[in-house]
């Protein structure tokens, strides 16, 4: 049992706990989740699969993600916007998603949303929130990795008051770690970056 400090992978590196249930969250570990995402489209496809993954386990979305490509058209802001009752219809019907219909209502609303900002302000507006890295402990075990941060918190504030949903704070924190607005892997941790 581990007392959530980094645990050793098969190949002997030290690895965040969470990483090391499956060979497609170590992939996800090491090549993806804390490395900086810029780009509007990147930004909305990372939103929406977080907000879909609200409740579910990570590992559940991961797995369907290249479904949930395909059905959102690549997470393409623009192509998203227009979708039609026919495409809701669609997205409610295909396995190869979450069908959550408050999660597949959220998505479209969102992209008709951001459809209408300037390009590049979602990403000005979501990495305008993340905290100064100088002075924020490193956590050695899980216990120390926050679920909800005041930046967290005003990054859903700000997101929701400019008309997004299924935004909540830990939503956002979510996708802060996720995108490498912080950096919370743990101490030891192979993929933990320099200081």
């Amino acid at each position: 049992m581990s007392d959530g400090s980094a645990l050793a992978g098969a190949d002997g590196a030290l690895r965040c706990p969470w990483a090391l249930s499956t060979p497609d969250y170590v992939t996800y570990h090491d090549e993806e989740w804390g490395r900086p995402v810029h780009g509007d489209d990147a930004l909305f496809e990372r939103l929406s699969l977080e907000a879909f993954q609200s409740g579910l386990s990570w590992i559940t979305i991961l797995r369907r993600r290249p479904g949930f490509r395909a059905a959102f058209a690549g997470f393409e802001i623009a192509s998203v916007a227009v979708f039609t009752d026919e495409d809701r219809v669609r997205l409610l019907a295909d396995p190869g998603i979450i069908r959550n219909r408050a999660k597949v209502d959220a998505t479209l609303a969102n992209a008709r949303v951001l459809a209408d900002w300037a390009p590049g302000d979602l990403d000005e507006l979501i990495w305008s929130h993340a905290p100064d890295p100088v002075g924020r402990p490193v956590p050695k075990t899980l216990a120390d990795v926050p679920a909800v941060t005041e930046e967290s918190t005003a990054l859903s504030k700000a997101l929701k008051k400019r008309g997004l949903r299924f935004v909540g704070p830990t939503t956002a924190y979510a996708l802060m770690q996720a995108c490498g607005l912080v950096d919370d892997h743990l101490e030891t941790c192979v993929a933990r970056s320099a200081p």
